[in-house]
Order: C-alpha cells, then sequence, then structure tokens
C-alpha cells in the first residue's frame, strides 16, 4: 500500500460494500470489487445526508454519527466508490466516535 507521502495525493471517496458496510478513505488501488484504502474510517451511523452520494459530496452531523479511527483496509467487495467533495472529506475527517 502508499506510503504516508503517496497517501497524501490519493482521491478521497467513500465505498459501500457488499457486506461490509460504508468506508470513508484514500483509493490506494482497485481491481475489479477489491479496494485498498488508506486512512479508511467504518461509517457506522451517519446522519446529515440521505444517501451515500450525499455523504460524499455534503458530508455528515459530526456530533450525531458514527466514524471508527483510520485503518488500512482491503475490502473485497466493492460495490460503489464515490468521489469525495473537500467538504465532506473535511466534516469526515473531523468526526469523532463517542465512547
Amino acid at each position: 500500500m502508499a506510503d504516508t507521502a503517496e497517501s497524501a495525493a490519493l482521491k478521497p471517496v467513500i465505498v459501500r460494500t457488499y457486506s461490509a458496510g460504508v468506508h470513508f478513505g484514500y483509493l490506494a488501488r482497485r481491481d475489479g470489487k477489491e479496494v485498498d484504502l488508506e486512512r479508511s474510517r467504518r461509517i457506522h451511523y451517519w446522519v446529515g445526508a440521505n444517501s451515500c452520494s450525499g455523504l460524499a459530496t455534503g458530508g455528515l452531523d459530526t456530533k450525531k454519527s458514527r466514524v471508527a479511527d483510520p485503518v488500512t483496509i482491503t475490502l473485497t467487495e466493492a460495490i460503489e466508490i464515490i468521489d469525495c467533495t473537500p467538504e465532506a472529506v473535511a466534516s469526515i475527517e473531523s468526526a469523532t466516535w463517542v465512547r
């Protein structure tokens, strides 16, 4: 996968999978349905968007949504990959998991 310098240039995306949920991260590689994400954050629950497309364009309510800490991940059943706007990136990256 990409190192830190390379991951800064990677495209931020929302990935919806068949069985592993919705993820935000930086697209490092795609091969068919298999996707590698750097700094991936699983979005367990979100408020502020009605769909994955809305999430990718407008972001989420950082106080009411539940977003996991960043990890590097390979997703094997990606069915949707959506480019994120800068506004969505800022919102998702600032979300924290309330414990």
